[in-house]
């Protein structure tokens, strides 16, 4: 009897810090793509990004207290181990090899949905992979600007396989986490008790005060 080929979720991102949306996001993932395994991934060299990163070796500890005791969970350290910078496709090649005949599913947010096109081998990503689009149902996020018929812009709408992943409204952001910190303000409702020790202990965000 042929065993029904396995499936494989990459949820990659900064997580600088990861917070409770992050982990009701992975939640979701593995129930309604009835994912075998989800592949969270701090990013390293980020191309993308226009702010200094806390180092890797912080954001990986963080990750695997915040996801510790979500079922099918993997932590992957591959994009803070990679030379040089972090690219997608990279790593859902990387995956391709490691879960032969396996289908893959990248998930991603509304808001990286809008600039999909930009990155790299944007196409090659869709060939790869099913992307799964998060749209949280908040005043502040993309929901309002984002497109069922044309998620991703700047490609065409029968680019790839898309699915869409609703969220209920959380109102939580590693930028809201790190000017809570700064600000010296409680982040107890917002990040994992475990991630808020971590970032208590070691000091991190906090005003004029390098990452260490």
């Amino acid at each position: 009897m042929s065993r029904t080929p396995q499936r494989i979720g990459l949820f990659g991102g900064a997580f600088d810090p990861p917070h409770d949306a992050h982990v009701a996001l992975a939640r979701a993932a593995i129930d309604e793509l009835q994912l075998d395994r989800l592949h969270i991934a701090p990013t390293g060299d980020a191309w993308h990004k226009t702010r200094p990163l806390s180092p890797g070796v912080h954001r990986l500890a963080m990750c695997r207290l915040a996801f510790a005791d979500v079922p099918k969970v993997l932590v992957d350290d591959r994009e803070l181990l990679r030379d040089g910078p972090t690219y997608t496709i990279d790593t859902l090649t990387e995956l391709r090899a490691e879960y032969p005949g396996a289908g893959l599913f990248l998930q991603i947010g509304a808001d990286q949905a809008a600039a999909f096109h930009t990155w790299r081998r944007a196409a090659d990503i869709l060939q790869i992979a099913t992307l799964s689009i998060a749209v949280r149902a908040d005043l502040a996020g993309a929901e309002a600007t984002f497109d069922l018929k044309n998620p991703l812009p700047g490609l065409r709408p029968d680019a790839g396989r898309v699915r869409v992943l609703s969220l209920p409204a959380m109102p939580h952001s590693a930028t809201d986490v790190r000017r809570r910190v700064a600000a010296g303000q409680p982040i107890g409702h917002l990040v994992p008790a475990p991630v808020a020790g971590y970032i208590a202990d070691h000091h991190l965000y906090q005003a004029n005060q390098a990452p260490t």
